[in-house]
């Protein structure tokens, strides 16, 4: 046989390692929540330099950190489809999007210290709030930060579709990328709505502590988003994984009620959002048995979408 045509047999047992394609729709949006982002806060920063305004500089450079974080979700899109075929990542690209999920959750979580500590020292240091005009910040800021989160909000709400035709319901996984980026509009939208409440009750009642006080609640909320979604991140991030339905799936699937069949190793991880791959030993009496036999009874489901077996015969 030909080194061609040992090629050309050994084709047919090689499979395609991009086990997540994308989600194309998101992608474009993010870029175009990013540029609306972007082009608010340099109107707000020249603004704010021109009329001589603390408020709007504030809330320009506030937005220079949401702009940076939705920049970084486009950015993880575009990278995970660029370097899709590349050998060089083992098992696809598409934890680049979940390493910029976790990055932009750690950005949140400095925003909340910021606001925190900001808030606090207005607390204790209450300072002269230019009213009419921090609300008319406020209220552009919502506008725009609602404008972008009906943007990427169909998107968030129903991400990729992928259908299963086995009877097993595992829940559906969200897009953790795009999740961050919706999260950091809709933690600005929710900030906005805050001021707004503290700046009229300021405005109209003379409640001066109320600004910061709205701030600290803003912060906390922020915070609580910004830790789940770290959580969410870091566990795909480190193959936390042994705990999902799906591998209980595997193990009945593999190990027959005779006991001739036994599994002895078992490791899962994700390697999409709803894709997941195994690498499993088994240990058989049964002499018939193969890894397409295993791979058959594995299949079904659909979610697994690679796996690694290894077959230990006694007797």
């Amino acid at each position: 046989m030909t080194v061609q045509h040992v090629h050309e047999d050994l084709s047919r047992w090689t499979h395609d390692h991009v086990f997540d394609h994308g989600n194309h729709a998101a992608e474009r949006k993010t870029r175009i929540v990013m540029g609306i982002t972007a082009l608010m806060m340099v109107v707000e920063i020249v603004a704010g330099w021109w009329f001589n305004s603390m408020a709007l500089l504030a809330d320009g450079w506030h937005m220079s950190s949401h702009a940076l974080a939705i920049g970084l979700s486009a950015f993880a899109y575009a990278a995970a489809r660029k370097y899709a075929r590349d050998p060089r990542f083992a098992f696809g690209t598409w934890k680049i999007e979940i390493l910029a999920g976790y990055s932009s959750a750690i950005l949140l979580m400095g925003i909340t210290a910021m606001m925190v500590a900001g808030s606090v020292e207005r607390l204790f240091s209450p300072q002269t709030i230019h009213y009419q005009e921090a609300i008319t910040v406020a209220v552009i800021g919502l506008v725009v930060n609602v404008v972008c989160a009906l943007i990427l909000g169909h998107d968030h709400d129903h991400g990729h579709d992928h259908h299963h035709d086995h009877h097993h319901d595992h829940g559906h996984h969200h897009d953790l990328n795009l999740r961050s980026a919706y999260v950091h509009v809709i933690a600005d939208a929710a900030t906005s709505v805050l001021a707004i409440v503290a700046l009229i009750g300021g405005m109209l009642y003379g409640w001066q502590w109320l600004d910061p006080v709205m701030g600290i609640v803003g912060a906390v909320l922020v915070g609580v988003w910004a830790k789940n979604l770290l959580r969410d991140s870091a566990k795909v991030l480190l193959d936390r994984e042994m705990d999902h339905p799906v591998v209980e799936e595997i193990r009945e699937a593999v190990e027959t009620g005779d006991g001739k069949t036994r599994m002895t190793d078992l490791h899962v991880w994700r390697v999409g959002k709803e894709t997941y791959s195994c690498a499993l030993s088994v240990v058989t009496a049964d002499a018939s048995l193969t890894s397409d036999d295993l791979r058959s009874r594995i299949g079904i489901h659909e979610e697994v979408a690679h796996m690694t077996i290894e077959i230990v015969r006694r007797p």
